[in-house]
């Protein structure tokens, strides 16, 4: 005897809430040359120590380091090396985020990129964009039950699909001016950080 499948219907939803954001991530470079690797590492170090002090300003964590030496070459022979450091910090106080950015920018690294604004913990803001993305899916599916003549079941099956994330917010400078750095004028101010649930649901069908 052949058992009848209940019908079912697939719909996505999507949902996103956006909270104001507490954390901030930046990225900074400083670099060093010489006629060999001694003399570029050498110099490297003199431009990460002139960026001591802003390092350890309160609010101000260093995430991670990374250290890079090549030759640079003119054609097929050596002319010097290169060396930079690469560190990623970040900013737990967005509060003393202006006082950090003047510290960095008056020890003159080679590039600085962010504030990339964050949330230190999204859980509130993810589970308020789960809650509109299944409620996206299931006025879609009673929509389609509708438009069948039929009534929506009980959900079956869910699934989340991949998290876009939201395009980080990024501030980007050249060689510090000679007077002391100032950024109050850029508008650096936190930016909302946008949380994005979408979900695939599966509904019954009753007719």
């Amino acid at each position: 005897m052949a058992v009848r499948m209940a019908a079912e219907i697939v719909t996505e939803g999507s949902g996103w809430y956006e909270q104001p954001a507490d954390r901030a991530e930046l990225n900074a470079e400083f670099r060093g040359t010489g006629r060999d690797r001694a003399a570029a590492v050498a110099e490297l170090g003199k431009n990460v120590a002139a960026a001591g002090q802003a390092l350890t300003l309160p609010g101000l964590t260093v995430v991670h380091r990374r250290l890079t030496v090549h030759d640079e070459w003119r054609g097929r022979k050596a002319v010097g090396c290169r060396a930079s450091e690469y560190l990623g910090l970040r900013i737990d106080d967005v509060a003393a985020l202006e006082d950090v950015l003047n510290a960095l920018v008056a020890a003159e690294p080679a590039a600085l990129d962010g504030p990339h604004w964050q949330l230190s913990d999204p859980a509130a803001a993810r589970l308020a964009a789960q809650e509109l993305a299944v409620a996206d899916a299931r006025d879609r599916a009673e929509g389609y039950a509708i438009a069948l003549g039929a009534a929506l079941g009980p959900l079956r099956r869910l699934s989340e699909a991949g998290d876009p994330g939201s395009a980080p917010v990024a501030f980007r400078m050249a060689r510090a001016e000679a007077a002391p750095p100032d950024v109050r004028e850029l508008g650096l101010e936190p930016e909302p950080v946008r949380v994005t649930v979408r979900c695939t649901t599966t509904w019954e069908l009753s007719t």
